[in-house]
Formats: structure tokens, C-alpha cells, sequence
């Protein structure tokens, strides 16, 4: 083989490796910053905040998300679960009346719940559990962790700490969005963020903004 044949071999060998290199983030998902930020959304930004502004160390964060959870796939609910779930979710919409906090605890229990059933980690991981969501649906995750927080947040004796009615309430109708993706009938593989982007479960809540109000 002669030299010249052996160098043109060599420029195609390495015109071959960079081509794939430079796949290989598209095929993972984009793990740029504009792929990384056009995924995530406002997810994205709340990560940087997180982060004081530190955008590299937030993309590092939400690439591995990205590289964990990114090949997760949806597990379809069967017709009898998902109304078990919109009438759990009708009951805790209604104890929210008397019981605001008490509301948001079942929520949240029932967003892990659902998220679970739907081949997401474990309800009792929530960190991971919560990162695998923000990779599919990135636009409604920001609800669930309002509402965990204020589960998390303490109760005896620290006001400071606890949200007030109009908090939970806002957190509660956030979290329906999510609520929403996870329990649609529309149970195909993809993101569920993009399948139901603009939409705010908002519409369903009209009786549910009037108490809540009476019971602030």
C-alpha cells in the first residue's frame, strides 16, 4: 500500500471519529448550553440561580441528568389507576378547605405516587426521583418541588418557616400541570413537557381558587 493511499486513509480515519464526537451530544440529548437550556426551560435557569450564577456548573448538573435518567421510558397507567388518581387528587382538592397543609402533604405523597406507577425512581428517592422528572418534563416539575418544600418545611414553633395559604395554594395549583402530564391518557414514550407545553391545569380549578381564598 502505498503512502499516499495510507494518508488519505488516515484524514478519512480522522474526518470519521470527529463526526461521531460531535454526535454524541445530540444523541445524549444535547448536553450544550443551548441544547441543555431549550430542554430544561425554566428549569434550566432555576438550576443556575441555584448554582449563584455559575452556568458551567449548572450544565454540568442537568448533563448528568440528562446522561442518568435521559433513556427512562414512560410506563403507560391502566384506565382503572389513573381515576384512582384524579379522585384522590379531587379529594385533596376539596380537604384543602379545611385543611391546606394536610392538602399539600397529599399531594405531594400522590405526585411521587404517580411518578413511580409511571416508571420513574421510587417515591422514597425523591432527589432522584424529582431529577428524572425535570428531564421529561421539564416545564411542570417547578410545582412538585413547591409543594415538597412545603411539606418539608418545619411546623412547631418557626413561622418564619411555613407557607401561608395563599403559598400552598399557588404550590398546589402549579403542581396540577404535572399532575396532569403524568396521569394523561396520552401515555406514549417521549417528554410529556412538550406534549402538553402552554397548559396550566389552571381550568380546573375555578371552584378550587374561590375556597381556597374564603380559607386563607
Amino acid at each position: 500500500m502505498s503512502t499516499g493511499v495510507i494518508i488519505v486513509l488516515i484524514v478519512i480515519l480522522v474526518g470519521v471519529v470527529a463526526a461521531a464526537a460531535a454526535l454524541v451530544p445530540r444523541a445524549r440529548g444535547g448536553f450544550g448550553g443551548s441544547g441543555l437550556k431549550r430542554r430544561f426551560g425554566p428549569e434550566y435557569d432555576r438550576t443556575v440561580a441555584r448554582h449563584d450564577g455559575d452556568t458551567k456548573a449548572a450544565e454540568r448538573e442537568l448533563g448528568e441528568r440528562v446522561q442518568q435518567h435521559g433513556s427512562l421510558r414512560e410506563q403507560p397507567l391502566e384506565p382503572a389507576a389513573r381515576e384512582q388518581y384524579q379522585a384522590r387528587w379531587a379529594a385533596a382538592q376539596e380537604l384543602f378547605v379545611d385543611s391546606p397543609r394536610q392538602a399539600v402533604t397529599d399531594v405531594d405523597q400522590l405526585l411521587g405516587e404517580v411518578a413511580g406507577a409511571r416508571g420513574f425512581p421510587d417515591v422514597e428517592e425523591y432527589d432522584k426521583q424529582f431529577d428524572a422528572l425535570s428531564v421529561h418534563h421539564s416545564d411542570h416539575v417547578h410545582g412538585y418541588r413547591r409543594v415538597h418544600r412545603v411539606v418539608q418545611s418545619p411546623t412547631n414553633g418557626a413561622p418564619e418557616g411555613q407557607a401561608s395559604t395563599e403559598e400552598m395554594r399557588e404550590a398546589v395549583l402549579e403542581a396540577r400541570a404535572l399532575f396532569d402530564d403524568l396521569v394523561s391518557a396520552d401515555n406514549g414514550d417521549g417528554r410529556g413537557s412538550g406534549s402538553s407545553r402552554g397548559r396550566t391545569g389552571r381550568h380546573t380549578f375555578g371552584s378550587f381558587n374561590r375556597q381556597a381564598v374564603k380559607g386563607s
